[in-house]
């Protein structure tokens, strides 16, 4: 029984790097539930206040990772608030508008035409817009990938 408990486990945690590359999948929740799950089908002994102070402040991180990465992204292009609500639209959309490539192109296309028809910017501006939404999405992934694992690897060490 305890192999399928690991197995549980790891599926969340696996599911919440997922996440990163499809951002309908709310990766913080399915890691936190994989702390949870542990406690539940383990043991919360482990997990004292230090852990959830320490993994708090890493959650805290992965959300001002998450909006600070591409906000900046765009803001040094010259992007907009049209081009942050076109990212984040084309983000939601593009992968599953367009598997594997939607993830790059999506916001992209998002920023670009947020730029684009809403504050009636030239090509080249909204498409540097676009490229500043890419730049952005991707260091956040990065950042949000890394902070996960250090999560999960602070975890490691809390319970094994």
């Amino acid at each position: 029984m305890e192999i399928i408990y690991w197995f549980v486990v790891g599926a969340l945690f696996i599911i919440s790097f997922v996440g990163l590359i499809y951002p309908i999948i709310p990766s913080v929740v399915f890691l936190v539930g994989g702390f949870i799950a542990y406690g539940f089908l383990f043991s919360f002994e482990p997990f004292g206040p230090l852990f959830w102070t320490i993994q708090g402040l890493l959650f805290v991180l992965l959300f001002a990772a998450d909006y600070l990465a591409n906000y900046v992204g765009l803001k040094k292009f010259g992007g907009s608030r049209a081009g942050v609500w076109g990212s984040t639209i084309g983000i939601l959309i593009g992968p599953f508008v367009i598997p594997v490539f939607g993830i790059i192109i999506g916001p992209f296309l998002g920023a670009f035409l947020g730029e684009l028809l809403f504050n009636k910017r030239s090509v080249k501006d909204a498409g540097m817009a676009g490229v500043g939404s890419v730049v952005g999405f991707v260091s956040s992934v990065v950042t949000k990938g890394f902070l996960q694992f250090i999560m999960i690897l602070y975890f490691f060490i809390i319970v094994l």
